[in-house]
């Protein structure tokens, strides 16, 4: 009867473990719409084109009187919300674990998020401000609602059992992605036959990102629950700004193996992370390629994403998290060097390039989630995803830094291009030279069997 009676407690918590974590792949579903339609596609131009409609004969705008070049605001409106995300996310992380009520908080910034991109179809005429306060509102609270979410993954799944759910959670994302960038380039592309103009056709697909955000946020806040703080947990209170990042960077010396490993995820990142934002830039100035031909690979890259991570996902259970990871580093240096050689005015080419863009990208992302999740002590789990959080949002700036400068030196985006290997072949050895398995025994968590 004992024995039945446990056997029925395990098959309960089994259950329950499931349910939160369908839950927890939802949040995915219901945020990564803002990354896709919102930052990637529509908000740059279009807020570009508001603040040019609103600057000076000279091409400037002045937001609380500082002289700002037009083409350079939307930039300069990311960069801000990074700052902010900076100073609130170790203060929410810490506060997160400390109180264990993750859900509220993690409520809090998926609404303001999705509150401030509804807001975005108010962006008409010359509102520029408008537009970079709420692209600066709504990039810092996706910024903290993920860190909350991550957070999460430790405690809704085991360690076998991790990188499965990390990688479907990133299908998830990426399917939503896919699925609202048809129905928004639809109405973009039809728009006159749909009686909209060009602009409101964009407020349009700018709001029901917003709108989708916060109604598919209702699924994992209903479904996630609170634990707990530990008992170890302090009552002091949270540090401000830097200061607790620090305390947070300082924690993180005691678990030398936990920070070779974001050094490594750091740097590769940054690859991952530029390739993103600049391969756009290649196919249109390098390749000739029209906005027609790139807005299709992004959604190639979309959909190839969602059969990528739960590839990669399969790949893990049988060769482990860390060998996935270093096999699909050396995939990403493949591409780049693939992608140096592409003839220009070939859109095909460009295709293949994304194919193998989408094929890693969803893969690698997954598993160095699922396999820093192993490295985080117990009761610290906000505080140190809100370490790694600024690694893959707050930090990636020597890429974009890097193909600049090489593109000013030589004048040839190939060389830009290929330049970026280094972040690929850096991050390859750093991450082989991490001891996973003493690092996952060090931080107090369960060894899997296969890592």
């Amino acid at each position: 009867m004992g024995t039945d009676t446990v056997r029925t407690g395990s098959a309960d918590e089994a259950a329950e473990r499931r349910r939160e974590q369908r839950g927890w792949y939802f949040y995915d579903w219901a945020c990564s719409v803002y990354s896709t339609s919102v930052l990637t596609v529509f908000l740059g131009p279009y807020l570009t084109s508001v603040a040019e409609s609103a600057a000076d004969a000279d091409g400037f705008v002045h937001p609380l009187g500082i002289p700002v070049r037009a083409g350079s605001f939307f930039a300069y409106s990311v960069s801000l919300s990074v700052i902010v995300a900076v100073l609130v996310m170790p203060l929410v992380g810490a506060a997160a674990d400390r109180t264990g009520r993750k859900k509220p908080l993690l409520a809090a910034a998926a609404y303001t998020g999705a509150a401030a991109t509804t807001g975005m179809f108010f962006l008409d005429g010359d509102r520029y401000l408008l537009g970079g306060f709420l692209l600066i509102v709504a990039n810092a609270a996706q910024s903290v609602a993920m860190m909350l979410y991550n957070s999460y993954l430790p405690q809704i799944s085991s360690p076998e059992e991790r990188d499965a759910v990390s990688s479907r959670g990133w299908a998830f994302g990426y399917a939503a992605g896919a699925l609202v960038l048809v129905a928004n380039l639809v109405l973009y592309s039809g728009h006159d036959s749909f009686g909209l103009s060009e602009s409101a056709a964009v407020r349009i697909c700018l709001a029901s990102a917003g709108l989708w955000w916060g109604a598919f946020a209702l699924i994992p806040l209903r479904r996630l629950r609170d634990r707990r703080a530990e008992a170890k947990a302090t009552g002091k209170p949270t540090a401000p700004g830097f200061r607790q990042l620090a305390a947070t960077v300082r924690d993180m010396r005691r678990h030398p193996l936990t920070l070779a490993f974001l050094l490594a995820y750091l740097i590769y990142n940054d690859g991952i992370q530029t390739v993103i934002s600049q391969a756009s830039l290649y196919g249109s100035e390098e390749l000739g390629l029209g906005q027609s031909t790139l807005i299709a690979a992004v959604l190639l890259v979309q959909v190839l994403a969602v059969v990528g991570a739960l590839a990669l996902g399969r790949l893990a259970r049988t060769y482990g998290a860390k060998r996935t990871i270093l096999g699909s580093l050396v995939a990403w240096t493949v591409t780049l060097g693939a992608g140096y050689f592409l003839p220009a005015g070939a859109p095909v080419w460009f295709f293949v390039l994304a194919s193998g863009i989408g094929l890693v990208l969803g893969g690698s992302q997954a598993l160095s989630r699922s396999l820093f999740s192993h490295l985080v002590p117990p009761g610290k789990e906000a505080e140190y995803f809100s370490a790694y959080e600024m690694s893959d949002r707050g930090m990636s700036w020597l890429g974009p830094l890097l193909f600049g400068i090489t593109y000013q030196l030589t004048g040839s985006y190939r060389d830009a291009i290929i330049s970026l290997v280094a972040f690929f072949v850096i991050g390859f050895v750093l991450l082989a030279r991490v001891p996973v398995r003493q690092a996952i025994s060090d931080a107090g968590n369960p060894v899997p069997q296969r890592i």
